[in-house]
């Protein structure tokens, strides 16, 4: 008997079982082979997520960090995660995680969203004067924050650098959104100016820092944070095997509040948002939203629009509604 030759789908059917299965072996090794005697287990306590090393989780109660195995039923855990937990020798046990009152999430290379920080307070967009800032990229990351239920804030960095060319752009970027209730602060790494009132501000809150490449958000991180990677090699050390840190991890500021920081955290966007929704997200157009002549406004030039009525009365200004136009050409662009 002949060979039964196989098509394209069925050959790539079998590869991706075959795969699959190695990554469960995989998986299955990194493992302790020993199982988990649970009347070993010290009683439940709170603690939260710090990062991930390999299969495990880093768990931070009353000071101190523990590596932890999660039970199955669990799904996936990210950094911020809220867990009750007990411990154990030599890994302690995530039992549950508490819901969630915010989550970080971003597209996975199969474009599913993925959560990749939780129970954020505060995302601080840092713009700089070089790379030029730009009000439509600074609204993105806006409407993504509120999206998130993040409060998000406005950082002016490199502010020693701000020259004619560029001030009054940036004065009209402050007087915008200081009056759309965002705070906003000038800051600089280099000299210094702004960095108190930043420390002050960032000490009530779990924080993470965004904004496009360029603009100085690993200054202020080392800034604030000078013995951060001192404390993240101290705990790649302690890991048995070769496994290292490629999540969001969370620090610790001196003066209170932590700062959760990843390039993955850094970068977040819209790509998952309706037009509806982002138009939700411009806190100042939420007002007028379904008090427009017909439920299908597009918002343009029908009759009776909320929106131009709102705007023409000064209202919404026109820089935001440029803003949601661009927003929304980009969302209708082929990818």
């Amino acid at each position: 008997m002949s060979k039964r030759k196989l098509t394209r789908r069925q050959a790539w059917r079998i590869q991706k079982i075959q795969e699959e299965r190695g990554a469960r072996a995989s998986r299955k090794q990194d493992l302790p082979q020993a199982p988990i005697e649970e009347n070993t287990l010290g009683p439940e306590r709170e603690g939260f997520v710090v990062t991930h090393f390999g299969m495990l989780v880093v768990v931070e109660s009353e000071g101190e960090r523990k590596r932890c195995h999660f039970r199955s039923n669990l799904g996936s855990l990210v950094t911020g995660d809220q867990v009750v937990w007990r411990d154990g020798d030599p890994y302690g046990v995530v039992e549950a995680v508490l819901p969630r009152y915010s989550a970080l999430s971003r597209p996975d290379p199969y474009g599913d969203l993925k959560t990749v920080a939780a129970n954020i307070d505060r995302a601080l967009i840092v713009v700089a004067p070089y790379p030029e800032p730009h009000f439509s990229l600074i609204d993105r990351y806006l409407v993504a924050a509120e999206a998130s239920d993040i409060t998000p804030a406005l950082l002016i960095n490199k502010c020693d650098a701000i020259d004619a060319r560029i001030a009054d752009k940036i004065e009209r970027m402050e007087q915008l959104y200081r009056s759309l209730g965002y705070w906003v602060q000038r800051v600089s790494a280099e000299t210094g100016e702004g960095m108190t009132e930043l420390s002050d501000y960032l000490a009530h809150f779990t924080s993470v820092f965004v904004g496009q490449s360029g603009v100085g958000k690993s200054s202020l991180t080392n800034y604030l944070l000078p013995d951060a990677e001192l404390r993240v090699g101290e705990l790649s050390e302690r890991q048995t095997g070769s496994h290292t840190t490629t999540n969001a991890e969370l620090f610790h500021f001196p003066g209170g509040g932590r700062l959760i920081d990843s390039p993955g955290v850094r970068e977040f966007g819209l790509w998952h948002m309706s037009p509806e929704q982002v138009l939700e997200n411009f806190i100042e157009i939420r007002p007028f939203l379904g008090h427009c002549k017909f439920r299908d406004c597009a918002h343009q030039s029908e009759p009776g629009c909320a929106l131009r009525r709102a705007l023409e009365e000064g209202k919404i200004s026109q820089q935001r509604m440029n803003s949601y136009e661009q927003i929304l050409q980009s969302l209708n662009s082929p990818r």
